[in-house]
């Protein structure tokens, strides 16, 4: 599982010009997923980026996580994070995990990210052709890979 973590100021996603989503100050995370990924990957990664202390606190260092802030959460499904460039100069997509293995995996994550962060999240619609406004903030953008836990 792949997630690239975004500060923002605000977010929403656009699916045939209508707005199905939008959130205030917090993340936008975009995430990919692989067929071998598991309910621990989805775990770690909720903690994660419920625990991530990325916005600024009196002093404007980052010390403070979202919950501390009463952020918002975005989640998006993007299975090109898995695209491989090694060869030639069309990306392949075979590492991505296919709909019947990652739209329950995306479901999945967004209820533990509910439940760990207690918070409403916010969610484009999986394979819709969406488009996403951002305010990235700092700009702060973080990669996580469950893959690379350590």
């Amino acid at each position: 599982m792949k997630i690239v973590f975004q500060r923002v100021q605000k977010a929403h996603v656009e699916i045939n010009s209508e707005k199905v989503s939008e959130i205030g100050q917090g993340a936008l995370l975009l995430v990919g997923f692989e067929a071998e990924d598991s309910e621990t990957d989805l775990e770690w990664a909720a903690k994660k980026v419920s625990a991530l202390r990325v916005f600024g606190d009196s002093d404007e260092k980052m010390n403070l996580s979202i919950d501390d802030i009463d952020g918002q959460f975005l989640v998006v499904s993007q299975f090109t994070l898995h695209a491989s460039t090694k060869k030639g100069t069309r990306p392949s997509f075979i590492k991505s995990a296919k709909p019947e293995i990652a739209i329950p995996l995306y479901e999945s994550f967004v209820k533990i990210l509910q439940k760990k962060s207690r918070k409403r999240v916010e969610t484009g619609e999986f394979g819709a052709d969406m488009k996403v406004h951002l305010c990235n903030d700092g700009p702060v953008t973080i990669l996580i890979d469950t893959k690379n836990k350590e």
